[in-house]
């Protein structure tokens, strides 16, 4: 089984190609094309294939990680688009609620209505109603949507999104106008909010669905591209996308849900974390794991909890500043990177990102013209990245013009040596992380000293060691191939596809016999979609949910409501949410009846995934695969000074390999930084783990 993982970047395009069958497993980076991402990833492909020696054609799965959607937000770079909405409720998407994003400000750029996804001007209303029951109380006016979908095809729009009152209790009108609109319109991309998401809170599913048919064109331009591009390679196998969910989807779903796809790349690098972190857990110890996704313009951050992933609360989810109401894992996203650009700003403070110099041009050491001094910069000038082993010694690296830029534009205005200002960047950037974390740890209740650090993508295996010293964590991981771990987390999850009813019902009034009608209509539904994706029932598993709040309360909990497609008991639901409920405020609430909002299903169809594989066990001691020492600066106690410290190849450990800091570890994807008070040892699958 053949299977080609690839993830884009910001700076780099990660490619990961896995032969189980010979337990073979190369990895390959190229640089991203920011004017058209399926360029880098198309030369990468062929690459690799030419690299293994694998025909295109014999790759049985292509599976994909991609910013577009995420990009096409957060650049304003949407289609114009247009809405048709229920009469009376034209400026839904405008007003929002009465809850900003910054409460006590008087002054204040508010998201969608300084860069509204739908201009008022291509907002239309139609007469129709259907009330809180879900039942039609005025019928859809159909000569109205007609003339609705003319005057949008006339303004230009391309894009039309259908989000029509209550649509999540009864989609029989939205259904009727998106067919109107078609034939009407039939070059436009169509989207309803009961296809994207059908829930209830009209100002968050508006906005999913206007952002849904905003983006949805270029993704499926994108996909359509690299499918072609693919083809024109020689592949035969199906195209396979992640999702904000930490599932993958098959291209079909994705062209539907291109909204689905926001969180797309760094999802994947929260599986790869957790993979690694599960298989050098202790037996029957649960995986608690705390991911940090360090790659050229940004960090995330991901939690693992007792072995799961750990979900945004849909309610606080969004992008850009828009509300997104769809499944996401939780990602804590700062301007962190090795491109991160470091400076004086008007105060004469030290600053360092969120501005990156990207792919293009790059730190100052990529000799692609970049002028400021940036964190691999830094890196470079303390001596700790070398042009030998930087991309295999693919990329010529420049080591003079990063010291000379770091001397003149922040050390000499500070007063400081320049491998102080080096070393001061560094510890910047690190804080900068290190207070993200606290966010998804202590603010959240969770003591990451609890936690492993699971450190990857090309920049972070270089601050993993400070990072934890910073927060008190006792074991770091630097996984095997730490800078294409996001293509490898490709490899290890399944299609995933959700689906929703919206129930508002007081549990103590339901039957068990109800709930499972309910559910049971559900569980057809996501399985006929993913036997249509070719997968066979046995490969089918269900996770059930049900979004549960005391009467009275404005947020809901998400509670399991069965473990083999029986629904719990009434009896046994309320315990359970009282129980989640205690373990999640701190206080429960037994005697409050509880109210079940709504009602979900998860369909997730099994695909193969990529088996660990273990390294040959080591004969001789580490010290024998040192190559030479040099002096590389590092900030210890607050003093930055040079230690004689040795450089390994990383491929030359094997299992059982310990060995004390500092030290650098190199290979083509990443560079390994062991501090002084560090030791490291080389574990069975190839992962190093850091102790201090």
């Amino acid at each position: 089984m053949r299977i080609l993982g690839v993830d884009i970047g910001g700076t780099f395009t990660d490619l990961y190609l896995v032969d189980n069958e010979a337990e073979e497993q190369t990895i390959h980076k190229v640089s991203t094309t920011p004017e058209d991402p399926s360029d880098g990833a198309l030369k990468g492909t062929q690459e690799i294939c030419e690299m293994t020696g694998t025909d295109p054609g014999d790759l049985d799965y292509v599976l994909h990680g991609t910013t577009i959607a995420t990009n096409a937000v957060l650049e304003h770079e949407g289609v114009k688009t247009g809405m048709i909405t229920t009469e009376g409720y034209r400026d839904v998407v405008h007003i929002g609620r009465h809850q900003r994003p910054k409460n006590y400000s008087i002054q204040q750029d508010i998201p969608w209505q300084e860069n509204p996804l739908v201009r008022r001007r291509h907002r239309k209303v139609v007469p129709e109603r259907i009330n809180a029951d879900g039942e039609i109380e005025t019928p859809l006016d159909e000569d109205a949507v007609r003339e609705k979908a003319a005057e949008l095809k006339e303004e230009g729009v391309e894009s039309v999104a259908i989000a029509l009152l209550f649509s999540y209790l009864n989609d029989e009108h939205e259904a009727r106008a998106k067919e109107i609109v078609e034939s009407v319109h039939p070059d436009a991309y169509v989207t309803t909010s009961s296809e994207v998401y059908p829930q209830f809170r009209e100002f968050e599913r508006f906005t999913t669905t206007a952002m849904n048919a905003s983006i949805g064109p270029k993704v499926v331009e994108y996909i359509s591209t690299f499918k072609s591009g693919l083809e024109s390679l020689g592949v035969d196998a199906d195209l396979n996308v992640m999702q904000s969910n930490g599932g993958i989807a098959t291209e079909d779903m994705v062209k539907e849900r291109a909204v689905t796809l926001l969180l797309s790349g760094p999802a994947a690098g929260i599986l790869g974390g957790k993979w690694r972190a599960h298989a050098n857990a202790e037996p029957d110890e649960p995986t608690n794991a705390i991911t940090l996704d360090m790659g050229g313009t940004s960090a995330d951050i991901g939690i693992v909890s007792e072995n799961e992933i750990v979900e945004a609360n849909v309610r606080e989810t969004e992008i850009g500043g828009y509300p997104v109401m769809i499944p996401m894992v939780d990602i804590e996203t700062i301007g962190a990177g090795g491109g991160s650009i470091a400076y004086l700003d008007e105060a004469g403070a030290f600053r360092v990102g969120p501005k990156s110099a990207g792919a293009t041009p790059g730190p100052i050491a990529y000799g692609r013209g970049g002028t400021e001094p940036t964190v691999t910069d830094a890196h470079v000038a303390l001596g700790r990245v070398r042009p030998e082993f930087f991309l295999g010694g693919e990329m010529d690296l420049s080591v003079e013009e990063p010291k000379n830029a770091i001397e003149e534009q922040l050390a000499e205005p500070l007063g400081m040596e320049p491998t102080e200002a080096a070393a001061g960047l560094l510890q910047i950037v690190n804080n900068n992380m290190a207070n993200a974390i606290r966010s998804k740890t202590i603010q959240k209740g969770r003591d990451p000293e609890k936690f492993t650090l699971v450190s990857f993508g090309g920049a972070g295996p270089m601050h993993a060691a400070d990072i934890a010293r910073e927060l008190g964590i006792p074991q770091t991981l630097i996984p095997a191939s730490p800078g294409v771990l996001s293509a490898v987390g490709l490899s290890t999850t399944d299609l995933q596809f959700d689906q929703i009813n919206t129930k508002f019902a007081m549990l103590g009034d339901l039957s068990q016999e109800e709930l499972q009608a309910d559910y049971d209509a559900l569980v057809d539904d996501v399985e006929a979609r993913l036997r249509r994706d070719g997968v066979a029932a046995e490969n089918i598993d269900l996770e059930l949910l049900a979004d549960c709040r005391y009467e009275g309360q404005g947020y809901e909990l998400s509670v399991p409501v069965s473990t083999d497609g029986t629904v719990h008991s009434v009896e046994e639901i309320d315990t359970r949410f009282d129980q989640i409920h205690e373990s999640e405020f701190g206080h429960s609430f037994p005697e409050n009846p509880i109210e079940v909002v709504n009602e979900r299903v998860t369909a997730y169809g099994r695909l193969p995934s990529s088996e660990l594989v273990s390294i040959p066990t080591a004969t001789e001691p580490a010290e024998e695969k040192v190559m030479y020492r040099e002096e590389v600066y590092f900030n210890v106690d607050g003093e930055t000074r040079a230690y004689e410290t040795p450089f390994v190849q990383r491929a030359d450990l094997r299992a059982g390999h310990e060995f004390a800091g500092p030290a650098i570890v190199a290979e083509k994807d990443s560079t390994i930084v062991i501090p002084p008070d560090f030791d490291a040892s080389v574990r069975s699958h190839g992962d190093i783990e850091l102790t201090h």
